[in-house]
Order: C-alpha cells, then sequence, then structure tokens
C-alpha cells in the first residue's frame, strides 16, 4: 500500500497525543508501533476496525482503539475504519447479522420494527439480541480475517510492483 496516501489521511503521532481528551492514556501513546505504517501494523489495525464495526455496541471507536493498543497495530487507521458501520450502513449490516445469527442458532426470525423510544429498546432488544450479538461476531471475525489478508496481500503486490519498476529502470539505464 502506498504509504504516502495513507499518511495523507491519517493524523501524526503529535497530533493525536496533544488531544486533550487522551491525557488521561499517559505514555500509552508513546509506542511507536500505534502511528507506524507497515505490512504488519495495518493488516493488524484493517482486521481490528472491521472487526469492530461489525459490533453492535455503542462506542466502537473506544473499542477499537482499546484494540489498538492491545495488539500494538495502527491506532489511527483501525479507529477510522470503524465508520464502515455509519448511519447510512448500519441497517443493512445489523439486519444481515441478526439473520445470519438466526439461522446459525436455529431461531427463527423475529418480525420488528425499530423505534427509537424505551419502550421498544426495553421490549423488542430482549428479543433480538442473541442472534444480533452472535450474527455481528460470526461476520466481524469473518470480515477482519478477509481484511487482514486481503491488505498482507495488496501490501505484498505493491511491494513485488515498485521491485520490478526499479529493475526494469535499472536495466533500461545500464
Amino acid at each position: 500500500m502506498p504509504k504516502s496516501i495513507i499518511r495523507r489521511w491519517l493524523p501524526t503521532p503529535e497530533q493525536v497525543r496533544a488531544n486533550n481528551g487522551l491525557k488521561f492514556l499517559g505514555t500509552l501513546l508513546h509506542d511507536p508501533n500505534l502511528f507506524h505504517l507497515n505490512r504488519h501494523s495495518v493488516s493488524v489495525a484493517f482486521a481490528v476496525g472491521v472487526f469492530t464495526s461489525f459490533l453492535p455496541l455503542p462506542g466502537q471507536m473506544i473499542i477499537a482503539a482499546l484494540l489498538a493498543l492491545w495488539f500494538r497495530c495502527n491506532l489511527p487507521l483501525s479507529m477510522i475504519l470503524v465508520w464502515i458501520s455509519n448511519p447510512v450502513t448500519m441497517p443493512a449490516i445489523f439486519y444481515s447479522t441478526y439473520k445470519l445469527g438466526a439461522w446459525i442458532l436455529g431461531t427463527p426470525p423475529v418480525d420488528f420494527r425499530i423505534e427509537l423510544s424505551w419502550e421498544w429498546l426495553t421490549e423488542e432488544v430482549g428479543k433480538i439480541w442473541l442472534p444480533l450479538f452472535f450474527g455481528s461476531l460470526l461476520a466481524g471475525i469473518f470480515f477482519a480475517a478477509v481484511s487482514y489478508f486481503a491488505m498482507q496481500a495488496l501490501w505484498r503486490w505493491h511491494v513485488v510492483k515498485r521491485w520490478k519498476m526499479r529493475i526494469n529502470r535499472r536495466s533500461a539505464v545500464g
């Protein structure tokens, strides 16, 4: 992957450390692995971000940040990738993961309508939480693995392509 493209989109380590909301983390943000752009760090960050985006929980960015700290992968990238599940894609993602969970658990899918009210939350979520959470975990693990191996392959492809370009340039000059 071209590092220059990724660097353009990510904040610098100094910008992250200067954020007043992150001061409580202290020296945890001084780990250079949290900001490296290498094949391993980016691949693991993709896996963390994609996995977390499938979790039907509030605070996905906090979860992604904690996982990035634990796995010592690129922190900003893992947090940015959580936005795969945004207000536009969230209904489709969670409906699909609910159907997957209901199918695997062998429970009949429940017809439900989403309403933004406390009554709906207390009554309906109790009926759908297990298939939704189970399907979300399975889909998150699957797509995290796919994204990890896809980033590994893309990174390697890019490196091999650059090697071949250098060899061609050297042979043309010599």
